[in-house]
């Protein structure tokens, strides 16, 4: 099961955060966020439908989120959890630490913002439109 997240990179994309990604719906950026990799996404954890959450619920589901920007392309995989509510209406984040709170789309990511392909970062920063595909797997 997938979905499609559409966003945009945005000139203060640094993706320095060593445990945290995030892509959300607002418009701008400062240069302190450091784990959002875009900007004004259409869709937001609170759009996701109930089937797609509750198959992320679970310590067993392996969530990926493939990225894709101006032709390069990153994979970062995680897992569920019960706690998982996807009630944010702004953003959504990976982490990976077990933290949970309304934002938090997986777990125990593989990579955060700090780890991703720096090719993909600069065209991120020079504005590229990125391509955001959340798949779970029960």
């Amino acid at each position: 099961m997938e979905r499609r997240v559409r966003a945009s990179g945005h000139e203060n994309v640094s993706a320095e955060h060593a445990s945290t990604f995030e892509v959300t719906s607002d418009d701008w950026l400062t240069p302190a966020g450091d784990c959002i990799l875009a900007v004004e996404a259409d869709t937001v954890p609170a759009d996701l439908d109930s089937e797609f959450v509750e198959a992320c619920q679970s310590h067993e589901a392996t969530i990926t989120v493939t990225l894709r920007a101006d032709g390069h392309e990153e994979t970062i995989t995680g897992r569920g959890h019960p706690d998982l509510s996807f009630e944010n209406d702004r953003s959504m984040v990976g982490r990976t630490s077990d933290y949970v709170d309304d934002r938090t789309v997986m777990v125990g990511a593989d990579k955060a913002a700090a780890d991703l392909d720096r090719d993909l970062v600069a065209a991120l920063a020079a504005g590229a439109d990125l391509e955001c595909v959340l798949r779970v797997e029960a």
